[in-house]
């Protein structure tokens, strides 16, 4: 409904816009007054009337619309800025799943995994997040994999004991704090439970 009120507000604007481009009827000139240099170089007495108007006047709509439509989409991007949406609050708990999209159990975890074995897995929103294994478990966050500087998955280096990050070199402790840059931030990370024996 409200692009609707838009298009017709911006039809009116452009039927406004044409007529500004025609001169105004201002009657019959008085005879008092001397004569335009238009008319005196055409010769004859200047009546007013303007050839193909009806084409100009089209032209002029044309030209109109054209350079409103950029306008109206640069004004509606600058307006929403200011009003972003701001709908929904935040997210509740997701259950983590392995590369297939299954869930995880911890029961299954403790079978595959030893002490300080990390694994990538499906977490918020599906992005990549790594599960740090304890003696007695997991610990109580996952480290996102997800590199701050350009977006790459950051692996885990067993030999430098640091997640590395392949693309340009950045470094990042086994917590996900970042140790050596081009990154400018450490790595997100995500408060890790077990409910229903899922992770």
């Amino acid at each position: 409904q409200r692009g609707v009120v838009l298009a017709a507000i911006a039809l009116v604007a452009c039927h406004m816009f044409t007529s500004a481009f025609v001169a105004p009827n201002l009657g019959r000139i008085e005879a008092g007054r001397v004569e335009s240099a238009v008319s005196m170089r055409a010769g004859g007495e200047y009546t007013g009337f303007v050839p193909d108007m009806q084409r100009r006047t089209l032209m002029n709509l044309v030209v109109v619309a054209a350079t409103a439509v950029p306008t109206l989409v640069l004004l509606g991007a600058f307006a929403y800025y200011f009003y972003p949406n701001v709908g929904g609050g935040g997210g509740g708990a997701t259950v983590c799943g392995d590369k297939t999209g299954n869930p995880v159990t911890l029961e299954g975890w403790k079978k595959t995994h030893r002490a300080n074995d990390r694994e990538l897995v499906q977490g918020l929103k599906g992005d990549p997040t790594w599960i740090i294994t304890t003696e007695d478990g997991i610990k109580d966050f996952g480290v996102g994999a997800v590199c701050t500087h350009l977006g790459c998955t950051v692996p885990w280096n067993i030999a430098a004991n640091r997640f590395c990050c392949p693309c340009h070199g950045s470094q990042y402790d086994e917590n996900g704090k970042v140790v050596r840059g081009p990154a400018p931030l450490s790595l997100p990370l995500a408060h890790v439970s077990v409910v229903d024996g899922n992770i």
